[in-house]
């Protein structure tokens, strides 16, 4: 079930007397694979536009080889996926899955040092989905076009030498020009039926919480694009969206936000405009702050760290930084958990049904792996065995 939960530790709710919530990703869901799609056809158009080449474009995006959490190596273009400790689990060069002696031989042991940043990248916000595809779709091209040489290092083309460095450092400016520009937000606007979630239970949720407890609003976003995504998911209820909120908070720049921040000021809600000089006042209910700190956040709010249970998707800017170095409660939102646990299931389903097949007709164990299997799995498949080898072939050339 999507909506399952799963702690580390016994948390008491009702010693909470204040949530705090990011926007994207979080309160405002985005429509996969619409929106991954429209981003990554951004990112590729903007290639192109600085000067790689046109063949480029007939690449479309694919929402079932990247995946959050993948590690990128910039020496060697490869696009990895590693455990907690750094070992590799899979290991792909372009759309090329290396086999386990030849990732013996770039990396020894199958080994990688995760803290060792120079080198390599992790992935790891839902926003990069795209940008991993492309980088994917650029050592792919150059790997197969004959124009130019392959090199451990890069491409060589006559004189030019393209790294797999630059061509990443090329991507990560690709991405950020569409976020500071404002394009990505803006395509978004413009059909917000089609890249974002409007889910009916967001206005609920908040209503319950603000009736035992504060709520705020901290988000990276600007006030214009957040006045917008906000309207849409909240504004059919006959309040205006702000009076969900004690606090809104745009512009953070999260991790900084959970550091010394920056100047906290007021946006004009009229305008969308930043009103000269810090903020140095009380609280006012239904004013909109830009940028600021956790630290002006927890006084405006009269709230300590452990009284506050902040709500976000990213595991480094939101959830660590926030416990860290001002001790919040933290709730991560993994998306992707609900496909995994689908899968998990799945399989195990399958697994026993296997079972129930192989064992003997009068097995003592029948019972007990009958009560096991879910009623559904068994009436959909029992008319046939699966074949769990089929969905490991169907599935191995994705880095899911």
């Amino acid at each position: 079930s999507p909506s399952w939960v799963f702690v580390n530790r016994s948390l008491t709710l009702e010693n909470i007397k204040c949530y705090g919530f990011d926007m994207d990703y979080t309160l405002a869901m985005y429509k996969s694979p619409d929106y991954e799609s429209m981003g990554f056809e951004l990112l590729r158009d903007r290639m192109v536009s600085i000067g790689y080449p046109h063949e480029i474009l007939r690449y479309t995006y694919d929402p079932s080889f990247p995946t959050r959490g993948i590690v990128l190596d910039k020496t060697l273009g490869n696009l990895l996926k590693v455990d907690s400790n750094g070992n590799i689990l899979v290991c792909s060069h372009g759309f090329r899955f290396l086999r386990e002696e030849d990732i013996e031989y770039y990396y020894r042991n199958k080994f990688i040092q995760r803290d060792d940043t120079d080198r390599f990248h992790i992935l790891n916000t839902l926003f990069n989905l795209s940008e991993t595809y492309l980088y994917a779709c650029l050592v792919d091209f150059f790997t197969r076009c004959t124009r130019y040489s392959n090199l451990q290092k890069g491409f060589q083309h006559g004189d030019l030498f393209m790294s797999y460095r630059s061509m990443f450092q090329d991507v990560r400016d690709a991405m950020d020009f569409i976020h500071d520009t404002g394009t990505l937000k803006e395509q978004t606007i413009k059909n917000l039926e089609k890249y974002v979630i409007k889910d009916p239970n967001i206005p609920v949720l908040l209503t319950r919480i603000k009736e035992v407890a504060k709520i705020f609003l901290a988000t990276n976003s600007d006030y214009n694009y957040t006045e917008a995504i906000m309207k849409y998911l909240l504004e059919s209820n006959p309040k205006p969206w702000r009076a969900f909120f004690d606090l809104v908070v745009v512009d953070t720049r999260k991790p900084l936000f959970f550091a010394d921040g920056t100047v906290l000021r007021q946006v004009d809600t009229n305008t969308g405009k930043l009103r000269i000089g810090t903020y140095t006042g009380d609280l006012q209910h239904g004013t909109v702050y830009s940028g600021g700190s956790s630290d002006i956040i927890s006084d405006l709010l009269d709230v300590s760290g452990k009284d506050i249970l902040y709500i976000g998707d990213h595991i480094f800017g939101d959830i660590l930084k926030s416990k860290k170095r001002q001790g919040w409660k933290t709730f991560l939102v993994v998306p992707e958990l609900a496909k995994e646990l689908q899968v998990w299931e799945e399989r195990r389903s399958e697994q026993l049904i296997f079972i129930y097949y192989c064992l003997p007709a009068k097995s003592s164990s029948l019972g007990l792996i009958l009560f096991q299997m879910p009623h559904e799995a068994v009436s959909q498949r029992s008319a046939d065995v699966p074949s769990t080898q089929q969905n490991v072939n169907n599935h191995k050339d994705t880095m899911n």
